[in-house]
Formats: structure tokens, C-alpha cells, sequence
């Protein structure tokens, strides 16, 4: 059931992903919520954001939420205490629409972000996320991201390997028809069914070498 003005998903294991909960001391100040509270995000969220479910936004919030268990262990993670550095620049691959979910989670923001308050520029957002177009990724890896907590300095870099999960080979004959127009309505929905079981993997069942981490020491 859903309530008036909620959102309808199609696929119910959008809700089975675990959720990833942050605390974010900027809300705290500005009243959206109590000392001590905290942001729950779900891939949902990332579906809504994105306006779709795909591979890349399954595989920036799986990124975000394994690279926070490991700076951050059974602490509560802190938005906006994170840098972020994508390897290779912003239009590399899908490294634009991935940096797009990693922001929404952690609050890191290229220059475009929040620039703070005062002169200190308190609870700034801004230049938190860079692109390293000087050290591309290796080619066969979808998307290389370092993630780096401010207070501390810890740092541990995720490979996103998408080719891990392979497609459906009825794939290769639904996608030129679907893209054209040229699909059935059974066609159609049996392409999105597709499409979403393997975003459903990624997620809740990524295959070994889907997503690599890595310590980064200076």
C-alpha cells in the first residue's frame, strides 16, 4: 500500500538494499532536525534523485555505503566530513552521474556546494569533490573513487567493476528495440524486468570482484 502522494516503485527490492544513515550536524543547526539525528538514505532515494535505477546509481550508493563501514566502523557516519576523488575527470565513463549520488549521500559537492558560513565558511560543502584527470582509472575498472574523512584522515579508494555483472543475453536483441520503438509492450516490460535484475544483483549480491577496496596510505 501505498500512501497518497508517495511514490510507487515497480521493484520492491529497491526497499530490501540496506539503508545508510548519517549524521549531519549543518541540519542539526538550521532546525530540519533534532541534535543527534540522523539521515536515513535508501537506494530509493538514489532512484528518485537519479530518475532511474541503473547499474551506475546502483554502484555509487553500494560504493558510498561499503566505503563509510570502512572509514567509519559502527560510528555513525558524519555528512560533509568526507572528501571525495574520482580517478579520471568528470566525464570519464559514468563518473558524472556517480558523482551525482555520492554527493547526495555524503554532502561532498565540487564547486558548485554549499560554500559554508562566515568567513571560515562553517559546514562548507564546496570543492569536497574533485575529478583526478591526471590518474586515469584502470580501463577495465567503471569507476575508481577515493574517499577520505576530513577530521582524521583516513582513506580507503573502491573500484566499481560492473563487467563482474553480466546481462541477460536476450539483452542483446531487447535494447535496439526498445530504443527505437520498435518493441512490443511485452518486449518492453520484459527489457526493464532485465534491466532491474541486474541492478538487483549489484546490489544485494554483486559478484567477487564487483566492487574492490583498498587502504590508500599517504
Amino acid at each position: 500500500m501505498y500512501a497518497e502522494g508517495q511514490t510507487k516503485y515497480s521493484k520492491d527490492f529497491f526497499d530490501k538494499a540496506e539503508p545508510i544513515k548519517l549524521k549531519d550536524s549543518l541540519a542539526s543547526m538550521l532546525g530540519a532536525m533534532d541534535k543527534g539525528g540522523v539521515f536515513v538514505y535508501t537506494y530509493a532515494d538514489a532512484v528518485k534523485f537519479a530518475g532511474h535505477s541503473c547499474p551506475a546509481v546502483a554502484g555509487a550508493y553500494k560504493s558510498a555505503q561499503m566505503a563509510l563501514k570502512v572509514l567509519y566502523g559502527d560510528e555513525i557516519p558524519v555528512r560533509g566530513n568526507i572528501r571525495v576523488t574520482f580517478r579520471g575527470d568528470v566525464t570519464y565513463k559514468v563518473n558524472g552521474p556517480i558523482s551525482q549520488i555520492i554527493t547526495m549521500i555524503t554532502g561532498a559537492a565540487a564547486e558548485n556546494g554549499f560554500q559554508g558560513f562566515g568567513p571560515a565558511g562553517k559546514h562548507g560543502r564546496h570543492n569536497l569533490m574533485t575529478f583526478d584527470k591526471d590518474h586515469m582509472p584502470d580501463p577495465k575498472t567503471t569507476c575508481d573513487i577515493i574517499f577520505q574523512r576530513i577530521d582524521n584522515g583516513k582513506k580507503t579508494e573502491v573500484l566499481y567493476c560492473v563487467e563482474h555483472v553480466p546481462g541477460n543475453e536476450r539483452m542483446d536483441k531487447l535494447t535496439p528495440l526498445v530504443l527505437s520503438g520498435k518493441a512490443s509492450e511485452d518486449e518492453a516490460k520484459e527489457f526493464g524486468n532485465l534491466w532491474q535484475e541486474r541492478v538487483k544483483t549489484i546490489l544485494l549480491n554483486p559478484p567477487e570482484g564487483t566492487f574492490i577496496l583498498k587502504e590508500v596510505k599517504e
